[in-house]
């Protein structure tokens, strides 16, 4: 039998909406770990807590070429780049020696040759160039003119936009459970729903949205009136995964209505 979540009509199975009230149903199928009914589009049993979509694997495809001959494919390899010869770390100039005689040796026509003053007759006068080293030091960088700012990357924020007064609120980041309702000594909300009109229909521990990664769930924690999203009953135990714009309504009547938002 299929319970219709608004009046408690006991409806035959396999039925697609309320005999009673007319009510669409929600379509439910057994838990594979504790075959508890859920609904179809649930990701978790809300009996026991089992993962109903598991994440997959894609395995790593190597890209093969066919080889024409029988032996198998073969595999490409990129060649590996050239190497680059270092620059040298000093230049030498050439060695310019004079005779005894004052005839210089043959030079290249590229290096132009100075006379010196007459040596002394009986030492002989070498010259000798001095090579020069190149300054090899690494760059030191400059300090970073200011007002330049480095890049930060704003962490995304939920939030839950009242549609009756346009009153937006924000979803504690520290929390992984956030809990909806009124004040109470049982569970204190998170999101306080009490200063609304309309908020008798709400029950004092009513929702949860449970935080895990970059997903938040919606779940009804045994409300009197119920929860709905996007105009459906979410059945106890049971969780929705939100998306942008989903509504998201505290009882009937769509008196208490949020909208979730991602920032």
């Amino acid at each position: 039998m299929i319970v219709c979540p608004n009046c408690n009509h006991q409806n035959p199975d396999g039925a697609s909406q309320c005999e009673a009230c007319y009510t669409p149903l929600p379509v439910t199928a057994s838990c594979s770990n504790c075959g508890a009914a859920v609904q179809t589009d649930a990701a978790f049993c809300g009996q026991c807590g089992f993962n109903l979509r598991p994440g997959s694997i894609v395995p790593e495809v190597e890209v093969t070429v066919p080889s024409p001959s029988p032996v198998g494919p073969t595999v490409v390899s990129s060649p590996a780049p050239d190497l680059v010869p270092p620059d040298p770390l000093m230049a030498m100039e050439p060695l310019v020696t004079l005779n005894k005689g004052l005839n210089l040796e043959k030079t290249p026509a590229s290096i132009p040759t100075i006379p010196d003053p007459p040596p002394s007759p009986s030492v002989p006068v070498t010259t000798e160039s001095v090579a020069t080293p190149v300054n090899i030091s690494p760059t030191v960088p400059g300090p970073q003119p200011a007002g330049v700012a480095k890049t930060q990357l704003q962490q995304q924020s939920a939030r839950l936009l009242h549609v009756q007064t346009n009153t937006p609120m924000e979803l504690p980041h520290s929390l992984s459970v956030v809990h909806i309702g009124k004040p109470n000594d049982l569970v204190p909300p998170d999101i306080d729903v009490s200063g609304f009109a309309n908020s008798e229909i709400v029950s004092r521990v009513h929702a949860n949205l449970r935080v895990e990664g970059d997903a938040c769930y919606l779940e009804d924690v045994g409300s009197s009136n119920g929860t709905y999203v996007n105009n459906t009953p979410l059945p106890k135990g049971n969780r929705h995964r939100l998306r942008p714009g989903d509504r998201i309504s505290l009882g009937k009547g769509d008196l208490v209505t949020f909208l979730f938002q991602i920032s």
